[in-house]
């Protein structure tokens, strides 16, 4: 367990889990989400400052209706439910929750009856976010309404002998404007937290486990160049020096100068026991002739194992297999309410390193969000052109060139690609949109060059802004910074003589063209 205060999330299906979990960690205490069946005892070994009950989409008086365990609310540790974790909560403890006669769905004026430790520094009326077609109508023995609307008599309440509160709105979404401060009181007033968790302490924390785990043994990581196997192998370097030994594979589809820009960093400058592989020529001749987007990664990604295990294998006698795992991808292979799985999925910029080589895994990011990765990395002394870095396929530019791949169209498309992405931070966009790529189309159209015609292909160019990958939408680039990028690529890369921007979101299109 983590030395550091811990506030625990019990998880009852809500959209919002993850999102509870940053906020907890937004005040410098970590918190880690569990299963909402949780026992006591597993409770109290974990030592926990705090209880947040997530909200969820069940009823609790619903027969398949997940239930905290009713001894949880006897350890002395201070509890929060947030919307059915709040009705959860009064359920088990002798109150009532009766469905509501119409749901209560969006901004709801919360008027604060009592301004202790909750509600602490808070005005007399709040906005709230509200999302509920349940409500607690009886409060169990002990409790009292602090806070109400006008649809909801009992919409905050508390037992403070207890230490056990509840909201029947989600402070933690952004639709609460004064929801952070309450989840900061909830932390501070209620729980005594301290706030020593940061990215120091974990780097420090992290660096001592692995020496711990990984004992004499070596380790083996397949380094990609992007943010999540980068800090992984920083960290783990700090920790075993060259004990660690990274594979870095040039699968041909790399972005130009990606290869030299990957060894200058981590085996210069980090100096880190870097090994290259140029298998360029090799996945190339496995690509030739491909033209489906699905046989392209399949081979992408099953190349890259073999050339992985054939260059581990030379190795000598390995213990672990380093993963950038990070704490989205343990949450998301769970069970719909939470219970943990020992199964963790296997992650790489190519779709799975080989586990049947029968090694342990590292995983020295799996307890971070994104954002707390770029931070460790940040720290430890990684550039911003690798810790801020853009999402990238691990398929790579192969489902950036529409249909045949040949050195030459993969040429292309990296001058192009090396204009969107110059023109794009010059203007001061490129932490702004999610994504900004060129793609290009397997298509040739005519056009005048001199006096010239010419019959040469089209660049398609594409930016989205989003908050997560999961939707987004394209960006609105100013029209002048488009210009420049067209120019400058019908100028500059021979062979283009089209760019066209994409104006599609996502959905019901993709991020990606394949």
């Amino acid at each position: 367990m983590p030395q550091h205060e811990v506030v625990l999330v019990l998880d009852f299906g809500s959209q919002y889990n993850q999102l509870i979990a940053r906020r907890v960690r937004e005040n410098k205490v970590f918190s880690m989400i569990v299963s909402h069946d949780i026992t006591a005892e597993e409770i109290r070994r974990m030592s926990p400052k705090g209880l947040i009950l997530s909200g969820g989409p069940a009823s609790i008086y619903g027969a398949r209706a997940p239930k905290p365990k009713k001894e949880i609310f006897e350890l002395g540790i201070p509890v929060l439910g947030i919307c059915y974790g709040m009705q959860a909560m009064a359920h088990m403890l002798g109150g009532k929750v009766t469905k509501a006669r119409k749901r209560e769905y969006g901004h709801a004026e919360l008027i604060i009856d009592d301004f202790e430790d909750l509600f602490d520094g808070l005005d007399n009326k709040i906005i709230s976010w509200m999302s509920h077609g349940d409500f607690v109508s009886k409060l169990p023995a002990g409790f009292k309404k602090i806070g109400h609307t006008d649809n909801t008599e009992f919409a905050a309440i508390a037992d403070r002998t207890r230490r056990l509160y509840g909201v029947q709105f989600h402070p933690e979404v952004a639709h609460t404007p004064k929801g952070s401060r309450i989840i900061a009181n909830f932390l501070c007033n209620i729980c005594r937290c301290q706030g020593n968790w940061t990215m120091q302490s974990f780097i420090d924390d992290t660096i001592k486990n692995i020496k711990n785990k990984v004992g004499k043994d070596k380790v083996v990581c397949g380094l990609s160049g992007g943010v999540d196997s980068s800090v992984a192998a920083v960290l783990i370097n700090r920790a075993i020096g060259k004990r660690l030994i990274c594979i870095f594979i040039n699968n041909g589809v790399l972005r130009k100068g990606e290869a030299e820009r990957v060894v200058k960093t981590f085996k210069k400058h980090f100096h880190i026991n870097l090994k290259y592989v140029n298998s360029e020529s090799r996945f190339l001749k496995k690509l030739k002739g491909v033209i489906d987007p699905e046989k392209k990664r399949k081979i992408i990604g099953h190349e890259f194992i073999r050339v992985f295990e054939e260059e581990a294998k030379k190795l000598g006698k390995i213990g672990f297999l380093a993963q950038g795992t990070l704490y989205p991808d343990v949450i998301e292979s769970r069970s719909a309410f939470g219970g943990p799985s020992a199964t963790i999925k296997s992650h790489h910029n190519v779709g799975g390193l080989p586990l049947n080589m029968k090694l342990k895994l590292v995983e020295p990011l799996r307890e971070l969000f994104k954002d707390e990765v770029r931070l460790v990395g940040k720290a430890m002394g990684l550039s911003d052109e690798i810790v801020q870095r853009q999402p990238f396929p691990g398929p790579g530019l192969a489902i950036r060139v529409i249909g045949d791949i040949t050195r030459e169209r993969l040429d292309i498309l990296r001058e192009a690609d090396v204009v969107v992405l110059e023109e794009i931070k010059k203007a001061g966009f490129y932490r702004e949109v999610w994504q900004s790529f060129a793609v290009l189309l397997p298509i040739k159209t005519v056009g005048v060059m001199g006096d010239e015609r010419t019959y040469e292909n089209v660049i398609a160019l594409r930016a989205v802004t989003s908050a997560d990958g999961m939707t987004a939408d394209w960006a609105r680039l100013p029209y002048d910074l488009l210009e420049r990028i067209s120019n400058r690529i019908i100028n500059e890369v021979r062979g283009v003589n089209r760019v066209v921007y994409d104006i599609s979101s996502k959905p019901p299109s993709t991020i990606e063209w394949e």
